[in-house]
């Protein structure tokens, strides 16, 4: 599904203009006014799922940024924002194919706070076991006698100890723990439950903590979102895994102009391919 058809950044001239209005000679950085002008790229025509590429400093994550500014995505990490950064995102123009539609912003610091609550929530769990068993072990010792009906309650844990094993004690007692899976396996898990529907998606490097089998879980996802769930994607990436998704319209950030290309002329994907050529016959032993 397209409901995003392009994105429109301002001009070198109206960029200008707009600084030369504010007169605010105390700044010395107007980012991101002046970079992408200078990267020769003025339009993003969008496909189903579209991927942003390039090196370190490209600017891939900033223009993720500005667009998701301007269509107001929802978005729960925080990011690095200039003083200028909100005036440049609404210069910037976005032309809809189909009706506004919700979108989210999901960032690797969105994946990591939710790793990090598992793990909390486990601790937790773990906290909250050992003082069951320890008030286990002294209510099934001790000589508790019922005197009032205030003691009902305490008389029936008393009787429960009595019955179970301690362990089946703090079993009835506790919530069970989140199932233990790794780091990457949970991170997958993040995007399959958090992408729902009809919505736009705006993902930054979601490939971290991914090992490739899950790379290329999530890039099947993907697709499948988009295809079936009506779902459209942009996505800034290193990822070869990612990139390599069919119909992926791909642009280079590197490239001055920036322009569209198939992943395998991505140099970051030929530095992967050239690596391994050169190592090509420790794989055939």
């Amino acid at each position: 599904m397209l409901y995003l058809r392009r994105f429109d950044l301002p001009s070198g001239a109206a960029e200008e203009q707009y600084l030369s209005d504010i007169r605010r000679t105390c700044y010395t950085n107007f980012y991101p006014f002046r970079f992408f002008p200078e990267k020769g790229i003025s339009r993003i025509s969008f496909a189903p799922v579209t991927m942003l590429c390039g090196s370190n400093g490209c600017g891939k994550t900033t223009l993720l940024n500005v667009i998701a500014e301007n269509i107001q995505a929802q978005r729960n990490a925080p990011f690095n924002r200039s003083s200028f950064f909100a005036d440049y995102a609404q210069m910037c123009e976005a032309g809809w194919e189909n009706f506004w539609q919700d979108s989210t912003v999901i960032t690797s610091d969105d994946v990591f706070d939710y790793l990090f609550d598992i793990r909390a929530l486990n601790d937790g769990i773990d906290e909250k076991r050992e003082d069951l068993l320890s008030e286990y072990t002294k209510m099934k010792y001790s000589h508790f006698r019922m005197r009032s009906l205030a003691d009902y309650e305490q008389l029936k844990k008393v009787n429960a100890s009595r019955r179970k094993s301690g362990s089946a004690y703090v079993r009835q007692n506790l919530m069970e723990n989140l199932p233990e899976r790794s780091n990457g396996e949970s991170a997958f898990q993040y995007f399959t439950h958090k992408i729902e529907e009809n919505q736009i998606y705006l993902l930054d490097e979601p490939e971290n903590s991914l090992s490739p089998e899950y790379q290329t879980a999530l890039r099947d996802f993907i697709l499948d979102s988009a295809r079936f769930y009506n779902c459209q994607f942009i996505i800034a990436t290193h990822s070869p895994f990612l990139l390599s998704a069919r119909e992926a319209r791909i642009y280079d950030l590197d490239e001055n102009p920036v322009c569209v290309k198939e992943w395998t002329e991505v140099p970051g994907v030929r530095q992967y391919f050239d690596f391994f050529m050169a190592n090509r016959e420790k794989f055939e032993k």
